[in-house]
């Protein structure tokens, strides 16, 4: 996997294990997971994990969720990335599902829709997706407005694992 991609502030690139401790940093604050179930990680060796299955996914799908490191200082802010999806999730199985999730400092900073429209355009462009899918809570306020502002529609409430949920689609208009 040697996809980058540059936007105006950020570099789009696959997680490698010297991410962990990024991982780790996100994933194991409490806010971060509010909207996710409420199960922050625990320990660094849990990021490990998390890493390593990203970087199977590569491998299986070709395609996978990406670091996104901040240009100015090169530190790692969180991940984005479209995921190949095969578990069921809202009656769809075997999709494309745009996501990103930050480290808490760099919430409210645009970063969130700048990596997600790069991906959108990626997905549509570079590989020829048929449509795109997201889900967020159906609380979380900050991850339906980045999805409906790159373009996503929303479709349908569902429940996941007993969260309530919000489920969009966008298709490519070039196929």
């Amino acid at each position: 996997m040697n996809i980058i991609i540059e936007t105006e502030r950020l570099i789009l690139r696959e997680l490698l294990p010297t991410d962990e401790e990024g991982m780790f940093i996100m994933d194991s604050n409490p806010n971060v997971h509010e909207f996710l179930g409420n199960q922050p990680v625990l320990s660094i060796e849990e990021s490990r994990k998390y890493i390593n299955n990203i970087r199977n996914q590569y491998l299986e799908n070709g395609i996978g969720r990406y670091a996104v490191i901040l240009k100015e200082t090169n530190e790692f802010i969180g991940w984005s990335g479209i995921k190949y999806l095969t578990e069921p999730i809202n009656n769809h199985v075997s999709v494309y599902e745009i996501g990103c999730r930050f480290i808490e400092d760099y919430w409210g900073k645009g970063f969130g829709y700048e990596s997600a429209k790069a991906w959108l355009d990626y997905g549509f462009n570079t590989l020829n997706i048929q449509t795109l899918y997201a889900s967020a809570n159906i609380e979380h306020t900050g991850s339906r407005r980045i999805l409906e502002k790159i373009g996503m529609q929303l479709k349908n409430e569902f429940d996941w694992n007993g969260i309530p949920c919000v489920w969009y689609e966008l298709k490519n208009k070039k196929i």
